[in-house]
């Protein structure tokens, strides 16, 4: 009798925690998707989804790779609006690549990588962020980067 109510107990324990854990999991791969176009952008493993609150920074580490383009696109539910920010620095030197709050808060960064090195994206929600919606709580919302990469398109004269 012990032994089933331990493993019922354990059974919802481990229910519970994936149900919290999945809140956003997959958040980047419904809602991060841009419209599809003629290029062969791949997905990356290394994108994440979170649940985020108010005047949260989390940042994320990645590998970029010598020879390939990649597009890094951030997205998040109505409920933050449009205030979410994002800047990437070189995972080494911790020099600033890219801050969208400098580029009209774009939120698709594309462009091509000359080395392989690590980078480090930090996500921030101001705090304040989040807009009135009354089917939606307003102290956190779910948060998405998504990270898609495709071999660099060969420029110049090919070879001789």
């Amino acid at each position: 009798m012990r032994t089933i109510l331990l493993t019922l107990l354990v059974a919802c324990f481990s229910y519970s925690v994936y149900s919290q854990s999945g809140v956003c999991g997959n958040f980047h791969k419904k809602y991060c998707i841009l419209e599809k176009t003629n290029e062969k952008w791949s997905y990356n493993a290394q994108s994440k989804s979170g649940l985020f609150a108010q005047g949260m920074t989390n940042k994320l580490r990645c590998v970029i790779y010598k020879g390939m383009d990649y597009r890094i696109s951030v997205c998040c539910e109505t409920v933050l609006g449009d205030k979410v920010n994002y800047k990437i620095f070189d995972g080494r030197t911790q020099e600033l690549l890219f801050d969208n709050s400098a580029a009209e808060d774009t939120q698709i960064f594309e462009f091509q990588s000359v080395s392989t090195r690590q980078l480090v994206i930090e996500v921030a929600v101001p705090q304040g962020a989040t807009e009135k919606d009354k089917h939606k709580a307003t102290d956190a919302a779910c948060v998405g980067l998504l990270i898609e990469n495709k071999v660099t398109d060969k420029q110049g004269f090919s070879k001789y």
